[in-house]
């Protein structure tokens, strides 16, 4: 240790450098509060952290980081492979300020093609536990739902559970719909099954052109036999095939692969991956990482690479990355021990390759532009609702509130949260109402901000720096007296109403401790984030509400049919599919359910038409 150094070093620091190991490892820097502020990997652990302490860093995050380590603690690893995996699991369990932090909230939707004597095709999205095919990733779920429903629509193939499809007797809705060829009751030979799912497999490998030729044939076949009927239902097949067709960009390459780009502007990161599978590109996905200041490009695009393919996304055979890095090798390594073959991260230099990677940075340049100028759209909002309502500092967090409900029936309040990036969807939070005078909703509004901000004192969770309750004065009432029963300041509250003829643009903004309420101009952007944050909130309990409509509906008519529990009500409902189907059936059909006999089976028939 260059003494040069060492009287900068804390006594205590000083003691630990004395003692690393030469071995690979992972090391990590607390703060005073034993934080965890900083997770890193090294092939040898004394080089590489006593380097923090004996080099003049030109990185102004590292000299920061430098300035707040109070400890220092370590793990040997056997190897550096293991090392890597072993420093993404605890950047991922802590979270350090100084750590790139990649954040995905989803997983990516994928096609699922089961292997069983007859398959079922479905979404599918989560952990890859069932065996069959997978086809994907997509990173548009609607595009992918559309996709599937049209080769649903073409093919006809089942999409039942595994339980259902075993216990049917008779089709089920799907196959009157022409979405299902009903294999469960035998309307469809093995074989004529089989083919169907060779198409799907050739479809989704990129070989339509040759599932659309041998439709083609088809149809002619059947026209020249005069078999008009099923002539038009290849006609369609072939249609709705090529209308999946066009949404899609071929290329020669029929390798699949992630092109991977990365780009850095004030302060604010975008990585980028292009999916191409079979050669096509199915689409794109883009990342904002958290990203400590003085951060540089290398490191950005380094550290997400690791996070992201380390954190269970899919893994093509080749990566496409803009540089080349010594830390690939190690992570194409890691990976390829992983998932059992050869994966390869490579800078190409010409040709198709480097136009997947070109393609990619206009990508994420563009997707870059846009979230700079949403940040800057939004701070500019922010900024404005900051001095409109006085506030001592910049609102970077709001919170809104709304109550949703039927005739005081499935009530439901809202909680939607807004950051100085705009909407932070996966904060969204529902609250259940219950134990009170269906209609009351200020005791709605009461319980869910007591039940929200109770939480948020109980697990110090850090409180947002404004609140916002849909309903005006005496929805605001209710707010303050849940914040004064639980010693939360109360200037944090704003009520909002839309003024005596409830026209947008002008609404009521009432204070606590105000008896008249401020009206901003229709111009002003504070009151255009008030009026989205209000709307997000009306919108999402409007969703959920109907959806516990939907589900109480169904639930409160089958539980009131005399002599009919739960494993009749699941009877019922395996054997025809749906409570439409029930509705339909005879009394003699309703018998054939399990455990249905004649006599409940004329009860519910007599209660359903009665």
């Amino acid at each position: 240790m260059p003494d040069k150094t060492t009287h900068l070093i804390p006594e205590k620091i000083l003691k630990i450098l004395q003692h690393l190991s030469t071995k690979p490892g992972v090391y990590r820097m607390l703060d005073s509060d034993s934080q965890v502020i900083y997770v890193g990997k090294a092939k040898n652990l004394n080089n590489r952290v006593k380097s923090y302490f004996v080099k003049n860093h030109s990185s102004l995050k590292t000299q920061l980081l430098v300035t707040l380590i109070d400890d220092i603690t370590t793990t040997i690893c056997e190897t550096e492979t293991e090392a890597l995996i072993l420093e993404n699991n605890l950047i991922k369990k802590h979270k350090p300020r100084f750590n790139i932090l990649f954040r995905d909230d989803k997983s990516y939707p994928y096609i699922f093609l089961s292997k069983e004597d007859y398959p079922k095709l479905v979404y599918h999205r989560g952990a890859k536990k069932q065996k069959g095919d997978y086809f994907g990733p997509f990173p548009n779920p609607a595009a992918v739902r559309q996709s599937l429903s049209l080769v649903q629509k073409t093919f006809r193939i089942r999409q039942c559970e595994d339980s259902y499809f075993a216990n049917r007797t008779r089709p089920c809705l799907q196959y009157q719909i022409k979405r299902c060829s009903a294999p469960c009751v035998n309307y469809i030979s093995k074989e004529n099954y089989a083919e169907d799912i060779h198409s799907i497999r050739q479809f989704y490998q990129g070989k339509s052109e040759v599932i659309i030729q041998k439709l083609q044939g088809q149809m002619d076949l059947a026209s020249e036999n005069l078999e008009f009927e099923e002539a038009a239902r290849y006609r369609d097949q072939i249609k709705n095939l090529r209308h999946v067709i066009q949404k899609q960009v071929i290329s020669g390459n029929s390798s699949d692969l992630d092109a991977v780009a990365v780009e850095y502007a004030s302060g604010v990161a975008c990585a980028l991956v292009l999916f191409i599978r079979q050669g096509t590109i199915v689409g794109n996905k883009s990342y904002f990482p958290k990203i400590p200041k003085g951060t540089d490009l290398a490191e950005i695009e380094q550290n997400f690479l690791r996070q992201y393919y380390l954190s269970g996304a899919e893994v093509p055979n080749t990566v496409l990355v803009q540089n080349s890095h010594e830390d690939y090798q190690l992570l194409q390594s890691v990976l390829t021990q992983e998932h059992d073959r050869k994966i390869i991260f490579k800078t190409p230099h010409r040709g198709q390759l480097k136009e997947w990677v070109t393609f990619a940075k206009k990508n994420a340049i563009h997707a870059l532009r846009s979230k700079l100028n949403s940040k800057t759209n939004m701070f500019e909002r922010l900024s404005e609702l900051q001095q409109a309502l006085g506030l001592s500092k910049l609102p970077k967090r709001l919170e809104c509130f709304d109550i949703s409900h039927t005739q005081g029936n499935q009530t439901v309040a809202s909680c939607v949260v807004f950051d100085d990036a705009g909407p932070k969807r996966a904060d969204y939070r529902i609250f259940n109402i219950s134990g009170i005078t269906g209609g009351d909703d200020y005791a709605a509004m009461k319980q869910a901000l007591t039940r929200r901000y109770q939480r948020l004192l109980v697990e110090s969770k850090t409180f947002p720096d404004l609140v916002i309750v849909d309903g005006g004065k005496g929805q605001l009432s209710q707010a303050e007296e849940v914040f004064n029963e639980l010693g939360i300041d109360t200037s944090l509250l704003l009520g909002v109403s839309k003024g005596s003829d409830r026209k947008a643009g002008m609404e009521q903004l009432w204070f606590v401790g105000e008896h008249r309420p401020t009206v901003l101009p229709e111009s002003s952007k504070a009151l255009h984030i008030i009026q989205h944050i209000r709307d997000e909130a009306h919108r999402f309990a409007i969703s959920k509400h109907r959806l516990q409509r939907k589900k109480s509906a169904t639930k409160s008519l089958l539980e009131e049919i005399p002599g009919v529990g739960a494993k009749r009500r699941q009877s019922l409902l395996k054997h025809f599919g749906g409570w439409q189907e029930v509705e339909k059936a005879s009394v003699k059909d309703i018998a054939k359910a399990p455990g249905i006999s004649e006599s409940i089976a004329q009860n519910i028939y007599d209660y359903l038409h009665g």
